[in-house]
């Protein structure tokens, strides 16, 4: 399978200022991207995925014709760029906003100004997603691995479905919130639960705790998926329902990979 380094990739950078972008740009080649497309608008950005594509998609939020939401949001909506991975750089801090693209599959998310290891680690995150690497199992044959995936958004769905079928997981069902999911652990067998945690109807805790409590499905490993501090009240909760492990969301290839290893192999 070919692979790529940080030095091979492809960037394409939109970022409405002058200034930010010779900044970004800077701080890139810093980090041996020598391939980087610099655009202003999401109109052009469109026009260059278009054209001739990317690696990776480096965005500010807000521009005078569209935000890096609709942007995202187009991305993930189209076959052919729906795998780049895309990287949110902005000084924007309302939980609301960027919760919205957590949710829609945003691969690193960096403040203005951020500094040079959080663009390291940003990249190395989105290079994961793009070399994708089969798991390598003691117990289980990864392809037979039957896995129930939980989340009320499709644009979250599909980016854990393509991270997981990245690592060779090919047996996946899709539900939309807990209730659905108890409908199917009624009538399927899973061996892995990957749940996110603020659903309707059933969220993610409500789940965990019937999952744990049935004696049916208490041997399941379950990886809750939230966009959530790890310190808050809420996760204190939910890791005394028995889940198993926490994710943040963006959702990172490479700590997910080692955290299904060890579940998978105990």
């Amino acid at each position: 399978m070919h692979t790529i380094s940080i030095s091979d990739m492809h960037i394409l950078l939109v970022e409405p200022s002058d200034t930010q972008r010779k900044i970004i740009t800077s701080l890139l080649l810093k980090e041996n991207v020598s391939e980087i497309d610099a655009v202003s608008t999401v109109a052009e950005a469109k026009s260059a995925l278009r054209s001739h594509g990317a690696d990776l998609v480096v965005s500010a939020m807000y521009f005078e014709d569209g935000t890096g939401l609709d942007l995202l949001k187009a991305m993930k909506s189209s076959d052919s760029n729906a795998s780049i991975p895309f990287m949110l750089i902005s000084s924007e801090n309302r939980m609301a906003k960027l919760e919205e693209f957590k949710q829609a599959g945003v691969a690193a998310i960096l403040p203005k100004p951020f500094e040079p290891k959080h663009l390291s680690r940003a990249l190395k995150a989105s290079l994961d997603l793009i070399n994708t690497e089969e798991l390598d199992l003691d117990l289980f044959d990864v392809r037979e691995v039957r896995v129930l995936l939980v989340d009320d958004s499709k644009l979250a769905r599909n980016h854990i479905r393509r991270v997981l079928e990245g690592m060779g997981l090919a047996k996946i069902q899709e539900a939309e919130n807990g209730a659905m999911a108890l409908t199917y652990l009624k009538d399927h067998t899973y061996d892995l639960v990957v749940t996110d945690y603020n659903m309707p109807e059933m969220d993610g805790r409500e789940l965990s705790e019937f999952i744990r409590f049935n004696p049916e499905t208490a041997h399941i490993p379950i990886v809750m998926v939230t966009s959530e501090s790890a310190s808050s009240p809420h996760m204190a909760n939910i890791q005394q329902t028995g889940v198993n492990a926490l994710c943040d969301k963006p959702f990172e290839a490479g700590e997910v990979r080692k955290m299904l290893a060890a579940l998978l192999s105990a």
